[in-house]
């Protein structure tokens, strides 16, 4: 999965839709989860990610994220 500029999508990355934070809780198709998202709760889907954004809440992304979130940070 990769976010509009071909950068991977990763656990924990920081980015921001429409002005508002956000943070990858959960990487789906690579079995990377947070531990407030837990694979118990969210191992059941296949593929995608979870954003959770400031403004918007918990989104989640089956294929690639929209083109209007744009990645800002990766943690190390």
């Amino acid at each position: 999965m990769r976010y509009a500029d071909g950068t991977d999508v990763r656990l924990g990355d920081v980015v921001t839709m429409s002005g508002s934070a956000g943070r990858v809780v959960c990487v789906i198709g690579d079995r990377r989860f947070t531990d407030e998202f837990s694979e118990a709760n969210w191992g059941h889907l296949q593929r995608g990610a979870l954003i959770e954004f400031e403004q918007f809440g918990l989104i989640y992304y089956e294929h690639e994220p929209e083109t209007d979130i744009s990645f800002v940070d990766r943690q190390p």
